[in-house]
């Protein structure tokens, strides 16, 4: 009887502390970013995405994944309280690639209500000699 009580007592402490947390909610300011032209020979391009966590709880993200190699995300590793904002830095880097345009995305993993976003960043890498001036 006493180990059905405790176990009991401990689920309600448990759900308890849990919904005390609240929920995260990401929201960005935008979702997509487009660099435009840009050429070979400065191949490099960074861009930021800020977002506010507009829930009652703690927001974590958890990954931040590209998808290619060519495309690298940095995110906050410390949690953002209700409230606060953060951003994403995106860069790409086109070196040794191919120009023309390109369409890469970040999918970010968190404990948002939402828990998956996407990130999109576009662009179009034009040669070096294809620059007027």
């Amino acid at each position: 009887m006493k180990k059905i009580i405790s176990t009991l007592l401990f689920l309600v402490i448990s759900t308890v502390f849990v919904w005390a947390q609240g929920t995260a909610q990401i929201y960005f300011e935008k979702t997509t970013h487009d660099f435009g032209i840009f050429y070979e020979d400065q191949p490099k391009v960074t861009c930021k995405f800020k977002f506010t966590n507009t829930g009652d709880g703690p927001l974590v993200i958890h990954q931040a994944i590209a998808s290619c190699g060519c495309t690298v995300p940095k995110y906050p590793k410390e949690p953002i309280r209700p409230g606060e904002t953060g951003e994403i830095t995106v860069t790409y880097d086109g070196t040794g690639k191919f120009p023309g345009h390109f369409r890469k995305t970040v999918t970010l993993r968190t404990n948002a209500k939402d828990e998956i976003t996407r990130l999109i960043i576009e662009g179009d890498m034009q040669p070096a000699n294809a620059r007027v001036e």
